[in-house]
């Protein structure tokens, strides 16, 4: 796992386009797997700004939407497709066959878990993945209490979720009251993890999931076990962390370490 601490969301945005760009460049079909939420709208935005300024070809990258709200039809407006469509897909050259989001209306909802997870690995898994945290600790709808090996699978939403989600569903009565997630072992699958998060009021949270004890309690902290791993913070976001000092310091000395191997 590595600390990576920046300016403000606007260069933690930079750095994950970059890392998209680099995808691309060494395979033919990059596997990303994308949240929804404001967390990761900023770098919605910029992939947009890219490809319009012709710096990057969307066209062969396949795309997993990590959730959808159970009983939500895909062109609901509040559904997981219709965010992406508004605000990445209808902006971009991605192809639609390129293109996976859970149906959260399933005739059969053990069979749609059952197929995200065989989709995924027909696609030879997932490269890089992005991730938001919750002040509860969730990532994706991944709520307290998850199987730190679970798979894709039907989650009930916690009341602070749901009051929060309500704001996109007019009330908390219409406010769905499940949903299918890609499980944290699904999750800890992928070759590649981006979590990010910003501001002060992600702080407590961040400390938890980078310093705490691993717990299905606090899932996002099960990302400490990943190998390749980065957690993209602000300052404001890593402000209550112990050794915030000592990571600023080894990742802006990391290319020392490589010089040094190889004198």
């Amino acid at each position: 796992m590595e600390i990576i601490i920046k300016k403000d969301k606007e260069e933690i945005a930079e750095e994950i386009i970059n890392r998209i760009k680099e995808l691309i460049k060494k395979k033919r079909h990059p596997v990303i797997g994308l949240p929804t939420g404001n967390t990761p709208k900023i770098i919605y935005k910029k992939m947009i700004e890219e490809y319009e300024k012709k710096n990057i070809d969307f066209s062969d990258i396949v795309i997993f939407a990590l959730d959808e709200y159970l009983g939500i039809h895909l062109d609901h407006p509040a559904s997981t497709r219709e965010y992406f469509r508004k605000n990445l897909l209808n902006h971009i050259n991605v192809k639609e066959e390129n293109l996976y989001f859970i149906n959260g209306t399933p005739d059969n909802i053990e069979e749609e878990c059952r197929k995200v997870e065989e989709n995924i690995r027909d696609r030879g898994g997932i490269d890089f993945v992005i991730l938001g945290l919750g002040q509860d600790g969730h990532i994706s709808f991944n709520e307290p209490g998850s199987s730190l090996t679970s798979r894709t699978r039907v989650k009930p939403l916690t009341q602070s979720t749901i009051k929060h989600l309500s704001q996109f569903f007019g009330n908390e009565e219409k406010t769905p009251r499940f949903c299918i997630t890609f499980g944290l072992g699904t999750i800890m699958d992928a070759k590649e993890i981006a979590l990010i998060a910003y501001g002060y009021h992600k702080a407590v949270a961040i400390k938890k999931c980078v310093e705490g004890p691993i717990s299905a309690s606090f899932p996002g902290s099960i990302v400490q076990m990943h190998p390749k791993a980065k957690i993209f913070l602000d300052d404001e976001s890593a402000n209550l962390l112990d050794e915030k000092e000592y990571y600023k310091w080894a990742y802006e000395n990391k290319h020392k370490m490589f010089d040094y191997l190889n004198k």
